[in-house]
C-alpha cells in the first residue's frame, strides 16, 4: 500500500460537498492511530453528497491525495471512502437458526447474520453494513456476544445499512481516475460515529448528527447498538446562501462571513461589535452589525435543527413500538465543519430540550493539532474503521466479501467495545 511497507498503514478519505480530507494513519503496536499526514482542498462538483461534476471531483481529490502524500512521505494506493447523501436508507431485520452443537460457534453467529441479512432490498440499491444489534438464545435476549453460551435456538437482530448502486459507483469512478483502490465504502454518519462517540454514551443513548456543507447525516445509537442512519439533504450551505441573499455579497465571501464573524445566538453577540461585507460588482464592501449577521443565521440553523428534532421524535416512537430502548439520556453530539459556530450548542439546547455537545475526534495521537476539530470526524473515523478491519485480516479485502467482512470487523469492533 505504501513505501513503508513495515508501518500498517490506513487512509481515510471524506469527499464533502464543501470539503475534501485525506488522513494517514499509522496503526501503533498498542492499536492507537498515530496520523501522519492530512491533505485537504476544497470540494468541487458535489452536492448534498452525490457527484454532478466528475472532473472536477478527480482534481479536488488530487489535491487533497497529495498534500497528504507529501506529509506522511508515503504513496497512498487504497483508501477508506466515505459515503452520504438522501439516497442511504437503513432498516433492521431479524433472524434465526438453530445452534448446531448446543454451544454457539462463530459460524452459527454468522449463519444467524447470514439470514438476517437475506431480505429483499431494492434493485437499485446495495447493502453497505450490516451491524448486529443483539442476540437472543432461546429465552435470554440482549445478548451482545454469543460465542460460547448453550442453547438450542439462537435469534439475531442486524441493523441494514443501503444506497444506491450508481451514487456509490459514481465516487468511487472518481477516486479510482486518481489511481486509487477503495478499500471499503463507509457511511460517513457511522464514521463520524466511530471518532466522536464514548462507549458510555452508544450504551445511555445519542445522537450524532454531522452537519456537512450539504448533507446532515443521523445515525442514533441506544443500548450500545446503532439504531437508525438517516440524511438530510440541507445543511451549512443553506446558511451561506442565506447570508450571501441578504447583504448581497458573493457565496465564497458570504462564506468567510459565516465562519470568521457567524454566532447561531444572535444575543450572544456585543451589540457595538461590527463585520466588514464585501459587495458585488466592483462596489465598496459595507460595514454590517455583527448582530444583524446573527439575525440571520439564528433561524436557519434552528430550521435546521428542528428537521433533525422532528426526525428524531419520529424515530424514537418507531424504536418504542419495537420494544427497544428510545431514551437519548447522553444527549445530542454535533460534528462536521458546520458544527463549528459559536453559540450553537445554545441554540440547539433550546431546539432540542437535551443536553448537547460538540464532537471532537477521540482516541488520536500524532498530528492531532491539524485533526482534533469537528471537520474532522468523519475523515477519523474511517481510520478507526480501517484499523479494526486491518486487525481482523491484513489481507486485502476482496470487494464479494465487503458484506461479511464489514459484519467481522464491527463484531470485532464489538466485543472490544463490550
Amino acid at each position: 500500500m505504501t513505501k513503508a511497507a513495515d508501518k500498517k498503514l490506513i487512509v481515510g478519505l471524506d469527499i464533502g460537498t464543501s470539503k475534501v480530507s485525506a488522513l494517514v494513519g499509522e496503526v501503533l503496536p498498542d492499536g492507537n492511530v498515530n496520523v501522519i499526514g492530512v491533505g485537504s482542498s476544497p470540494s468541487r462538483g458535489m452536492d448534498k453528497g452525490g457527484v454532478n461534476d466528475l472532473e472536477s471531483v478527480v482534481k479536488s481529490v488530487q489535491r487533497a491525495v497529495d498534500q497528504a502524500e507529501l506529509m506522511a512521505d508515503c504513496q497512498i494506493s487504497s483508501v477508506f471512502l466515505s459515503l452520504s447523501g438522501k439516497h442511504i436508507r437503513c432498516q433492521t431485520e431479524k433472524g434465526m437458526v438453530p445452534i448446531s452443537d448446543k454451544e454457539v460457534t462463530q459460524d452459527d453467529v454468522d449463519n444467524v447474520i447470514h439470514t438476517a441479512k437475506s431480505v429483499k432490498i431494492s434493485d437499485e440499491h446495495r447493502t453497505l453494513h450490516v451491524i448486529p444489534q443483539e442476540f437472543a438464545i432461546d429465552y435470554q435476549e440482549g445478548i451482545k456476544n454469543p460465542v460460547g453460551l448453550s442453547g438450542v435456538r439462537m435469534e439475531a437482530s442486524v441493523h441494514l445499512i443501503t444506497c444506491h448502486n450508481d451514487m456509490a459507483r459514481n465516487i468511487v469512478k472518481a477516486v479510482e481516475r486518481c489511481g486509487l483502490k477503495v478499500d471499503q465504502l463507509i457511511f460517513s454518519g457511522l464514521a463520524a460515529s466511530h471518532a466522536v462517540l464514548t462507549a458510555d454514551e452508544r450504551e445511555l443513548g445519542v445522537c450524532v448528527v454531522d452537519i456537512g456543507g450539504g448533507t446532515m447525516d443521523l445515525a442514533v445509537w441506544t443500548g450500545g447498538a446503532l439504531r437508525h442512519a438517516e440524511v438530510i439533504p440541507y445543511a451549512g450551505n443553506v446558511v451561506t446562501s442565506d447570508i450571501a441573499y441578504a447583504f448581497g455579497t458573493p457565496p465564497g465571501d458570504a462564506e468567510e462571513i459565516k465562519v470568521k464573524f457567524g454566532c447561531a445566538l444572535s444575543e450572544l453577540v456585543s451589540k457595538d461589535a461590527k463585520v466588514d461585507v464585501p459587495s458585488v460588482g466592483g462596489r465598496p464592501s459595507r460595514s454590517l452589525q455583527s448582530q444583524t449577521l446573527a439575525e440571520v443565521i439564528e433561524p436557519r440553523y434552528s430550521e435546521l435543527l428542528g428537521l433533525v428534532n422532528q426526525k428524531l421524535l419520529e424515530i424514537q416512537e418507531q424504536l418504542r413500538d419495537a420494544g427497544v430502548k428510545h431514551h437519548l439520556a447522553a444527549g445530542i453530539v454535533l460534528t462536521g465543519g458546520a458544527a463549528q459556530m459559536e453559540g450553537l450548542i445554545e441554540c440547539a439546547e433550546r431546539v432540542f430540550r437535551n443536553q448537547v455537545r460538540i464532537g471532537q475526534p477521540l482516541e488520536l495521537s500524532g498530528l492531532t493539532d491539524y485533526v482534533q476539530a469537528p471537520h474532522y470526524a468523519t475523515a477519523v473515523g474511517l481510520l478507526h474503521y480501517g484499523k479494526d478491519s486491518q486487525t481482523f485480516d491484513d489481507s486485502e479485502l476482496e470487494p464479494k466479501r465487503s458484506v461479511t467482512g464489514i459484519f467481522t470487523k464491527i463484531s470485532s469492533w464489538l466485543r472490544k467495545e463490550f
